[in-house]
């Protein structure tokens, strides 16, 4: 007797059809086009504060134990000028008496320079300082 192999007797799977739909536009309610309405040209902005004095640096960092910023310059700075500290929640005004860099007394500091001194109130990283 020969065997007869049997054939899958699987059904293949249905496929389903999409039909396309037409997209209609339909038409917009009277109260819809109200809400839709072209938004109003933006505000202008307005003019920027203007700061006291011109920017010399900005502050890097606060040792709060010795009450002393560490900033750097933008522009030169000297012993005796008046500098205001500027930022989100600083805002003082006073005179510079010292001046280090690496723990080293000078007079004048040039621009590029990473200086302490001492400071009469908190500062904070990026605050802004000003020469009055």
């Amino acid at each position: 007797m020969a065997l007869k192999k049997k054939k899958n007797s699987k059904k293949p799977a249905k496929k389903t059809i999409k039909k396309a739909r037409k997209k209609t536009k339909k038409p917009i309610k009277k109260s819809l086009k109200k809400r839709l309405a072209p938004k109003k040209p933006a505000r202008a902005k307005p003019a920027s504060v203007k700061k006291e004095g011109n920017l010399i640096g900005l502050v890097t960092h606060y040792f709060p134990h010795v009450r002393a910023a560490v900033i750097k310059l933008k522009k030169p700075l000297a012993i005796g000028e008046s500098i205001k500290v500027q930022g989100h929640t600083t805002n003082f005004t006073q005179t510079i008496d010292s001046i280090q860099i690496n723990r080293t007394d000078i007079k004048r500091a040039k621009t590029g320079d990473v200086i302490g001194f001492q400071v009469c109130s908190r500062v904070r990283r990026r605050d802004k300082v000003y020469k009055i």
